[in-house]
């Protein structure tokens, strides 16, 4: 952790791409990829969705931690009248923002992406499955339960109100992972309340000028929404599902260093660089008043 940082720089992207390669699916007229082999190797499917982009707000210089409580719940209102609509017809839909270069957000606009899906995605059908079993075992949703075990233990917390928590989990990998959980048992966004989404509006905002104010830049992330299935599994049976949202941030130790998931942790298990509950109690120090906004320190 005290060695200096000599990582690689970067090079830019090349200029010479050319107007139009036939071997780049994306051109027109171009041979897109397909992957017939009838091999049990090689197996492929077709699949079916929608993908939108939403916009937070009319201004390119504001992000969510910038922006009013209300104009954080219009936020919420709009994701949840996307999930409905969308998961009126779509297994799945995966709200996600990706923000900051460093992320791959090439757009500094404040919005995020909307992917529904004819098919659960990996990470849905993994935690079908734990959500599942762990129900069958002990009769409450496992997220529910953890929610309580944080807010008693309240060694990992990062925020806190009436309806919601923010965590470091105790499995968290990147240096400042957070799970953001309902105090009760909420299967998609679209059954929250008005109560319950004005209080995520605000401790949304909150973690968000936590993350800015910890290296007092505007910190990169990506983030989603899980909640149960849509399309044929809203006549299903989901009690076991627990609404929830997963924040990744890269950084590590300052605003240019990252973490990298190499070596050891690509090939044979993810290291820790910190522990989930040094990360809770950086995180938790920090002001809630966010560094552009407060007073100018006069000398």
């Amino acid at each position: 952790m005290k060695r200096p940082w000599q990582g690689q720089l970067e090079k830019p992207p090349p200029e010479d791409v050319p107007r139009w390669d036939p071997k780049n699916p994306l051109c027109p007229g171009a041979t897109r990829a397909n992957d017939n082999s009838g091999h049990p190797l090689f197996r492929a499917a077709a699949a079916r969705g929608v993908c939108k982009v939403m916009c937070f707000h009319p201004h390119s210089d504001l992000t969510l931690p910038l922006m009013s409580l209300l104009e954080i719940r219009a936020v919420i209102d709009a994701w949840a009248e996307l999930e409905a609509e969308l998961g009126a017809s779509y297994p799945w839909v995966q709200i996600f923002e990706n923000k900051g270069a460093m992320m791959g957000c090439s757009n500094p606009h404040p919005h995020c992406q909307v992917w529904a899906s004819s098919f659960l995605p990996n990470e849905a059908r993994l935690e079908e499955r734990t959500q599942r079993q762990h129900h069958s075992q002990h009769g409450v949703p496992m997220l529910l339960e953890y929610a309580e075990q944080e807010a008693h233990r309240k060694e990992r917390l990062v925020v806190e109100n009436e309806d919601w928590l923010v965590v470091v989990p105790y499995w968290a990998i990147w240096p400042f992972q957070t799970l953001l959980l309902p105090r009760r048992h909420v299967l998609r966004l679209r059954d929250l309340c008005d109560s319950e989404r004005d209080s995520l509006a605000s401790i949304m905002q909150r973690l968000l000028i936590k993350y800015d104010n910890l290296f007092q830049i505007s910190f990169p992330y990506s983030m989603g929404w899980h909640g149960a299935p849509t399309g044929p599994h809203l006549q299903e049976d989901c009690e076991h599902w627990q609404l929830h949202a997963h924040y990744y941030p890269p950084l590590l130790r300052s605003a240019t260093v990252r973490k990298f998931m190499v070596g050891y942790e690509m090939l044979a298990q993810a290291q820790r660089d910190l522990t989930p509950e040094q990360a809770a109690e950086r995180l938790r120090a920090l002001p809630e008043v966010h560094y552009k906004l407060r007073p100018q320190e006069t000398v």
